[in-house]
């Protein structure tokens, strides 16, 4: 294998390819141009939702498929006829989810069909979080606003009752639900449909470009990148990565705020130095 031949090179968003206020650096953004210059192919693998995510694809000049939800939705957004991949969870087990997030008393629920979410309580911070408008949101009792397979739930509970939560995500629902928690301030609780995750999206991506494992580059810094380091050929931990995502990644990079992505790219890819405009 020569490092000329193409490779598929999947970014997370946040605490990979974003700075930690929430932009793409110039130095990234240059050096992604020069590798699908040099004939590479780049991929945003989030999980964040379509909507939280379309204005960086478009930032990048991307024209490839796009992994959202952690996997749950596989899609292209500027070619319709590429096969959709949607796995969403059952929504009686999203149901039971509510319930016992009821009981528990947490601060709030919030459910995603694609691009469509609901909201059981209104919450402006929330709003900030998802870079999104209220208009976008349907406010209300989730039990009986909610009709169709969720993609994903969100559950933000009370910070006393995070382990009695995931511990009952466990015990009740372990064969039908994957979750994952997000990172301090939120601790947001975040469920998808059991064996969704970024790796299974990439995998069906790399089959599209007929790109070998070995030839895939992936890069992240959270729990719910692990599968995806570990499946790519060349995984890369951030340096601001959580220790057991650095202790499974096969290769290591510096952090977020000092450009990570393009210090190994450019040299792991000998990439071209003529400067593209962006």
């Amino acid at each position: 294998m020569t490092k000329k031949q193409k490779h598929l090179i999947a970014v997370d968003l946040d605490g990979t390819l974003l700075k930690d206020n929430k932009t793409i650096s110039s130095r990234n953004k240059n050096t992604l141009l020069q590798a699908m210059n040099d004939g590479h192919i780049v991929v945003i693998a989030t999980g964040r939702p379509h909507r939280a995510s379309i204005n960086y694809y478009h930032e990048l000049g991307l024209k490839t498929p796009m992994v959202n939800f952690n996997g749950a939705l596989v899609h292209h957004p500027l070619d319709a006829s590429w096969k959709t991949l949607h796995t969403p969870m059952p929504i009686k087990t999203a149901h039971k989810i509510i319930d016992a997030s009821y009981e528990l008393q947490v601060k709030n629920i919030l459910a995603e069909v694609q691009d469509e979410v609901y909201m059981d309580v209104f919450n402006e911070e929330i709003l900030e979080v998802f870079q999104d408008n209220e208009e976008r949101y349907i406010i209300g009792d989730l039990k009986s606003k909610l009709s169709e397979d969720p993609t994903s739930v969100l559950i933000h509970p009370r910070e006393d009752h995070i382990k009695e939560l995931r511990s009952h995500l466990d015990d009740y629902h372990a064969e039908i639900i994957e979750h994952r928690k997000w990172g301090a301030p939120w601790n947001i609780i975040e469920i998808i449909r059991k064996g969704m995750n970024k790796a299974v999206g990439l995998q069906n991506i790399a089959k599209h470009y007929d790109i070998p494992k070995e030839r895939i580059i992936a890069f992240g810094d959270e729990d719910n990148d692990l599968e995806m380091i570990d499946y790519a050929g060349v995984g890369v931990s951030m340096g601001n990565a959580i220790d057991s995502l650095v202790s499974i990644s096969k290769h290591q990079t510096v952090s977020n705020e000092d450009d990570g992505i393009s210090i190994f790219l450019e040299e792991y890819l000998q990439l071209s130095k003529n400067v593209i405009q962006s």
